[in-house]
């Protein structure tokens, strides 16, 4: 028997048809893991594509094996990848069965010998995640491409019911629900046809509601369980969900429900949590816990990526961004045909969207001389596309599992942001907006979605970016920040040879990438050296995230089992992690409304008031750091509006901003208070960008700000031009063109400039900006250009001078009646009826400022 790993692969090297040794960093990892990490239960091991990941987690399940005669099940997320596993595994030596397809159709003879401990068996995810898994014995797992898991993991518990058939039963569960939802969503809901600014929003339903409507709720769900009103998939699940829908988050939009728990409960699912050791082989590992949440389990030790390959990548990518180019950006309608011209000359191409309704809209890209395939048609044999000439393989929401190396394929086309998968995803994403919660899973996507026909280091392809959300996504100096340093040169060098440039150069630039000669390498060498100054870094948010994983796993384990108190436990615990630096509000707002829930229930159970006491304050963090989230908007249930405390008068920003001006002494003197209105109107109303920027930081003064400040821009050139921070409810950032013209547009770099302001201050203040804190360009020029418009944030907004104005002259009225009555005299609340009189308060004024946003809401 070799005593490792390494020793074991020279033994199979011998008679194989492998390489000739493992390579350095390969062996790096087997040696980390031989030494440190063999005991441990969960270990990940992130390896890049190309970097022999295959290799790695063969050897390890293969020396397990040998040892200790152990049965391995090495996962695959698809069928085609599980055979390509296998062919591996045949070229190493590696003894394997390949256990795919229906059980019934398995070679007994094979399981067999997976089932004795004579060979590896390679198999997929379903097969252990199922009601009725085949694969429930194992001694250990190894999977495979785990960054990419968590729709296959999450599937057992996953009750989707779509409204499509006529024999559906969406509206009984529906009736069912109506006291855990808005009544107006309801009606919303019900209407015969979908009203198409809402037609994809999803709403949470009230978890009290769902508690409350537990019984019935499963009475329905079972009848059309036994009736045949629910596909075949969700009659499995329902096997595993039944007893326990009251401790499920249900998810609603016009189409469908979707019933399943936030964490997947796999400690209670025997082949995942029984066998001793399990290995998440991924290219892609991230920062956040992400893993941790789609795998349901609290701790999972890492091996990290080895040295060099955490900033070399495998082939080349070249990124195309037509929507920023200066002719396609201000006529889009012309965009489709571009793309066509691309895709028929490229003759084979890989489109790759989030969700089928985006899919749809693509048949418009798509040259008529091309078949288009589905995932269906590749799932068993990728020559059905690569044996064709011409042909789109169309994909939505699968950015892993197909691999297509060389000649096979040299066109990758991502089109939308891939952030729209199950109805939960959609919820936090669009109605929770906690897009932090999502980075890794979608920073994977990109990054995995672009490499699909890269997939060795001397493979290329091109890669068109399409859809706005993905493009002022990756845009976001956060966002290429957080991308390995290979893809981050590569985006940042496609972005940079598309804007400001016509399409037409940008065909000369695919030509030239194509022909992959000598003018190429020269332009190759460019993008290697900005690689080699890029050091991956930590997206915000992450450490919080990561420290909060464990808690939210051990939350839903205690919720899934009834206990409730031990969930509420865990609950203050993952809050407690989501209140250090770079918090990401908006999740922490959806934990509060399920330490709320939870709380209540407890109350009702036990008649302990102090658990209403409890709710009471998680109740009022939720409606503070979630209120400029869309889901707060539909929290009036009737279940939720049974229980909820009552609040405090003063809208949160309002109260801060009125504490704010009661706490500036120094401008409650007639000299101190006229002299600052003088000067600061002076200021707003010029051009001289000093003055003005002195005026803004006045305007935050009299706003009620508690703090209102600029830095010295010629020590700190990247600083914001005012800064207005309102505690810890609100943060106004400004960036002001005051000497710009009146003439011409807004330019993509005013835009990037601006919106990086965000990112600035909180890296120089070290804490997250609370949910809903914005940046203001203000310029005078009269247009933007389409192109600054495809690379804006949410969080940005354009102001022309006149508002700036109109908001200053309504404070100063305020001021001026509220100084007549001594202002420390009065409460915040007295305070709030005269700045209210003036359409003072900030919620008053705000929308002002916000009512011309960057980013265009088109998709």
């Amino acid at each position: 028997m070799p005593k490792d790993p390494e020793e074991l692969y020279r033994a199979l090297a011998v008679t194989n048809r492998g390489p000739a040794a493992v390579w350095g960093h390969q062996q790096d990892i087997l040696r980390d893991w031989h030494a440190n990490m063999s005991d441990e239960p969960d270990v990940a091991i992130e390896l890049p594509t190309g970097a022999g990941k295959t290799l790695v987690g063969g050897l390890i399940g293969e020396y397990r094996r040998r040892k200790y005669r152990e049965r391995i099940a090495y996962l695959c997320p698809t069928r085609q990848l599980a055979r390509q596993t296998a062919a591996k595994f045949d070229e190493y030596g590696i003894p394997n069965v390949l256990l795919v397809n229906p059980v019934k159709t398995w070679n007994q003879a094979h399981q067999a010998q997976y089932e004795a401990g004579e060979a590896v068996a390679v198999s997929v995810y379903s097969h252990v995640f199922n009601s009725n898994p085949a694969l429930d014995d194992a001694d250990m797992l190894v999977l495979d491409d785990a960054h990419a898991a968590e729709g296959y993991v999450a599937s057992p518990w996953s009750l989707g019911i779509s409204r499509t058939s006529a024999e559906s039963a969406y509206l009984d569960v529906l009736s069912v629900l109506e006291s855990a939802l808005d009544p107006l969503v309801c009606t919303r809901l019900r209407a015969p046809d979908p009203d198409n600014s809402q037609s994809s929003y999803v709403y949470l339903a009230s978890p009290i509601g769902v508690a409350e409507q537990g019984v019935a709720l499963e009475r329905v769900v079972g009848a059309a369980a036994g009736a045949g009103k629910l596909s075949t998939s969700a009659t499995h699940v329902w096997r595993l969900l039944q007893g326990h829908l009251d401790r499920c988050l249900v998810y609603v939009s016009y189409g469908q429900v979707l019933i399943r728990p936030l964490i997947p409960p796999t400690m209670q699912h025997r082949p995942f949590s029984d066998p001793a050791r399990r290995i998440y082989m991924s290219a892609t590992l991230g920062d956040g816990g992400e893993l941790e949440r789609s795998f349901g389990r609290k701790r999972i030790a890492r091996i990290p990526v080895p040295k060099g390959w955490d900033r070399e990548g495998t082939g080349r990518r070249f990124f195309l961004f037509p929507e920023l180019t200066n002719d396609l950006s201000a006529a889009p309608k012309n965009v489709p045909a571009f793309v066509s011209g691309i895709i028929d000359s490229a003759g084979r191409a890989v489109v790759l969207t989030p969700d089928g309704r985006t899919a749809d809209a693509f048949t418009r890209y798509l040259p008529k001389t091309h078949p288009v395939l589905k995932a269906g048609d590749v799932e068993d044999d990728l020559t059905t596309f690569t044996s064709k000439d011409k042909a789109v393989l169309l994909l939505t929401n699968r950015y892993d599992g197909i691999d297509l190396p060389d000649d096979d394929c040299r066109l990758v086309v991502l089109a939308g942001l891939p952030a729209k998968g199950d109805l939960q995803e959609r919820f936090l994403h669009e109605s929770l907006g906690a897009l932090e919660v999502l980075q890794e899973r979608i920073r994977a996507r990109i990054v995995q979605g672009s490499g699909r026909a890269t997939r060795n280091n001397k493979d290329w392809a091109a890669v068109i970016v399409l859809g706005r959300s993905l493009t002022s996504y990756l845009s976001g100096l956060d966002v290429q920040a957080s991308l390995h340093p290979e893809v981050r040169a590569e985006v940042e060098f496609g972005r940079r040879n598309s804007l400001n440039t016509p399409s037409s150069e940008m065909l000369d630039n695919l030509a030239v990438f194509r022909e992959h000669g000598q003018d190429w390498a020269d332009v190759d060498s460019d993008i290697v050296a900005d690689r080699e100054t890029y050091t991956r870094t930590v997206a915000p948010s992450a450490g919080e995230l990561r420290k909060a994983a464990r808690f939210e796993v051990a939350a839903w384990e205690a919720l899934w089992n009834n206990q409730l108190d031990w969930a509420l436990t865990a609950v203050q615990r993952v809050l407690d992690q989501l209140t250090g630096q770079r918090t990401p509000q908006r999740y922490a707002a959806l934990w509060n409304y399920l330490g709320y829930s939870i709380a209540e229930r407890l109350a009702r159970q036990t008649q302990d008031l102090s658990h209403r006491d409890t709710g009471a304050r998680y109740y009022r963090d939720l409606q503070r750091k979630g209120q400029t989230s869309n889901f707060l908007a539909h929290l009036v249930a009737p279940s939720d509006k049974a229980h909820a405390p009552a609040l405090g008068e003063l809208d949160p920003l309002d109260e801060a901003a009125m504490r704010g001006i009661i706490a500036r002494t120094e401008l409650h003197r007639a000299h101190g208070f006229e002299h600052t209105i003088a000067q600061a109107r002076t200021g707003l109303a010029g051009t001289e960008f000093t003055a003005y920027e002195a005026g803004l930081v006045s305007l935050g003064t009299l706003a009620g700000a508690s703090e209102s400040y600029a830095e010295d821009d010629t020590l700190k050139p990247a600083s914001p031009d005012a800064v207005w921070i309102f505690d810890d409810t609100r943060w106004i950032i400004w960036e002001a063109k005051s000497e710009a013209t009146s003439t011409g547009e807004v330019s993509p770099e005013n835009v990037r400039q601006a919106q990086g302001h965000l990112s600035y201050t909180e890296a120089e203040r070290e804490t997250s900006a609370p949910s809903g804190s914005i940046t203001l360009l203000m310029s005078p020029k009269p247009k933007v250009l389409p192109a600054a418009h495809m690379i804006a944030a949410d969080h940005l907004y354009l102001v022309r001078p006149p508002a700036v104005l109109t908001i200053f002259d309504r404070l100063v009225r305020a001021w001026h009646t509220a100084r007549a009555r001594t202002i420390t005299a009065l409460s915040p609340t007295e305070l709030a009826e005269i700045f209210q009189a003036e359409e003072a308060l900030p919620s008053q004024w705000l929308p002002l400022l916000q009512a011309q946003p960057l980013k265009q809401r088109t998709p």
